[in-house]
């Protein structure tokens, strides 16, 4: 009898082994860290670990795979209710193991080694991606959407980006001069940013001019230093510190001279328009256009 149990056991083993051989078959892909990933041609349980991959996954219509997902991935708002798995910088090993997901899609800014090193060794694959502007977040949304079995939403959803982009460059060809630009992220110190940043590229690309621009990502300021360059835009982004950013405002306003504060453009904004390597990048863009050139859409209405 003895025997006779065993050897059912290994005859369901078997088929179980068959079962899950048949309905998901393996395929190596490269990330963007150049590593060799074996992964799930069909996964069905995938754990975001940043906020911006959560919000690609969802704009290709994939969120049913979202097993888990970070602190902070609140957008779409639906996102918020997926059981989270620590912050993308401090990731939770064991909440993350215990969703049993087929696949974890990483970012190379922000996530530690070591956990993915750990995911691995236990036989779940991680795939990393590491955008660094526009053009690179464009490539992830396709590689994401490849993983995901969403490559036609994937392409679709791009091509609808770069038309945007286009657009946008198109219309600041007609501006005849790059307005100062000083976009601030930090208060105490004050903070701006930096030539290697998505801010910059948007910032040129809507026809600024940014007075931050230099080697080093996200720069420190005096007050005199940031009078001195005399902002004609300044634009300070806030998330869920909206009323200290409304005092910030408050405060650059006690100085009538600069020429931002004199015309009446400083703006608060979302910073995840800005910040989050993710389709709404371009939606920053555009909103960067509008508040950098207002005189072109005066006239093309």
């Amino acid at each position: 009898m003895r025997y006779k149990s065993k050897a059912i056991v290994l005859m369901i083993t078997v088929i179980l082994f068959i079962a899950i051989g048949t309905s998901s078959h393996a395929k190596i892909v490269t990330d963007q860290l150049g590593r060799k990933i074996t992964v799930s041609d069909n996964p069905q349980r995938v754990v975001a670990l940043a906020p911006s991959i959560t919000e690609i996954i969802y704009a290709l219509g994939q969120e049913n795979l979202l097993k888990g997902v970070t602190l902070y991935s609140d957008f779409p708002p639906a996102a918020a209710s997926l059981p989270k798995v620590g912050s993308y910088v401090q990731l939770n090993l064991e909440k993350i193991v215990a969703l049993k997901p087929d696949l974890c899609i990483a970012i190379k800014d922000g996530n530690p080694r070591v956990v993915a090193n750990r995911l691995e060794s236990l036989n779940i694959p991680v795939y990393a991606v590491d955008p660094r502007n526009l053009e690179t977040v464009m490539q992830t949304v396709l590689e994401i959407g490849n993983l995901l079995n969403a490559s036609q939403r994937a392409d679709l959803l791009v091509q609808r980006m770069r038309s945007r982009v286009l657009k946008v460059k198109s219309l600041v060809a007609k501006a005849g001069y790059r307005p100062r630009v000083f976009f601030q992220i930090g208060i105490s110190p004050i903070v701006s940013v930096g030539t290697d940043t998505f801010m910059h590229e948007l910032i040129v690309l809507a026809g600024g001019k940014n007075l931050a621009q230099g080697p080093v990502a996200y720069p420190r300021f005096s007050r005199e230093q940031v009078l001195i360059l005399s902002p004609e835009v300044f634009i300070i982004t806030s998330m869920a510190r909206a009323a200290v950013f409304e005092q910030v405002k408050a405060e650059w306003s006690r100085w009538p001279n600069m020429p931002a504060i004199r015309d009446h453009r400083i703006f608060l904004e979302d910073s995840n328009f800005f910040d989050r390597p993710t389709p709404r990048l371009v939606d920053g863009l555009e909103l960067l256009v509008k508040l950098i050139h207002p005189e072109l859409f005066d006239e093309t209405q």
